[in-house]
């Protein structure tokens, strides 16, 4: 099975393209969960509200940097963020067994080092895909890209156009006629073809640029991580839209929002019934992109 199947497979049984990042903003927990081993057990019950409910995302999104600024090995060899990010990811395996975990880490090196992060990110982390910068070229992108085949069955999003503010300083640049964000997209294609699983971050946030992208990618199986949705700014209603004008194929998509599902409250303190109310939040997010199987 590749990436595709399981990005199929799990928006079919999950009911959901929704992609729910996990990064622990601790200053924004309850009380009782401020720190990184706490954010586990505020994760665990939030989870188990989610089953009980039976309101799901399609996929799992944490960010590796949000846990791992929390070790310390040198002075104190603390790993504590690592270790919550491994048991994080294990949760989510016996929680909700066939949702894709896609690590952001967004790695992108020369050839060699590129394999050692992909080793790091497919075999240390068993991540069912990762992020990746494509700023580097070919030998930067495929030791990530080897793995995207029937047998590994792991999925690469390259960052395409991304969400920030700041993406316009490169990714619009004009090329031979074309912005750069299209001539990554060419590549993006060429990698896929023999690749299956290589996809596209594109954000939310910029939705001219989506929909040129999206009319690009549409009838090649190039899966998209869409980000941007919510704090932000960007609407899932609009994106769902636009996607669904050029006719692209709803399932190997992901549309991701973080501290919108994980902590929705502007600022602290959170309501006694936080669970509640961030699975309300996915249920929203659910219900606005009207996706059906």
């Amino acid at each position: 099975m590749n990436y595709l199947d399981k990005l199929r497979e799990s928006a079919k049984t999950n009911n959901s393209i929704v992609c729910m990042g996990l990064d622990p903003v601790v200053e924004a927990m309850p009380e009782q969960f401020k720190g990184i081993r706490e954010f586990n057990l505020y994760l665990g019950q939030l989870f188990h509200e989610m089953k009980e409910q039976g309101v799901l995302p399609g996929a799992f999104k944490p960010n590796q940097g949000f846990y791992l600024k929390h070790d310390r090995p040198r002075r104190t060899r603390d790993f504590s963020g690592s270790v919550g990010l491994s048991l994080v990811m294990n949760m989510i395996e016996e929680i909700f067994p066939g949702t894709p975990i896609i690590l952001d880490y967004k790695r992108g090196d020369i050839a060699k080092s590129s394999a050692n992060y992909g080793i790091e990110g497919f075999d240390v982390w068993e991540a069912d895909a990762v992020t990746v910068s494509p700023y580097m070229g070919t030998d930067s992108v495929m030791p990530f890209g080897e793995y995207c085949n029937e047998e590994q069955g792991k999925g690469v999003y390259v960052l395409d156009r991304t969400s920030n503010k700041g993406a316009r300083d490169f990714q619009n640049l004009m090329s031979q006629d074309l912005p750069l964000y299209k001539h990554v997209a060419s590549k993006i294609v060429e990698w896929a073809a023999d690749h299956p699983g290589i996809g596209a971050v594109v954000g939310a946030t910029s939705p001219e640029e989506l929909s040129d992208l999206a009319e690009f990618f549409t009838g090649k199986d190039i899966p998209l991580l869409i980000p941007g949705v919510g704090s932000q700014g960007g609407s899932a209603e609009e994106v769902s839209s636009r996607l669904r004008d050029v006719g692209y194929g709803l399932s190997i998509i992901r549309i991701n929002s973080s501290s919108g599902l994980t902590h929705p409250w502007k600022k602290p303190p959170a309501p006694e019934d936080f669970a509640k109310v961030c699975v309300a939040e996915l249920h929203k997010l659910n219900e606005q992109i009207g996706y059906t199987p």
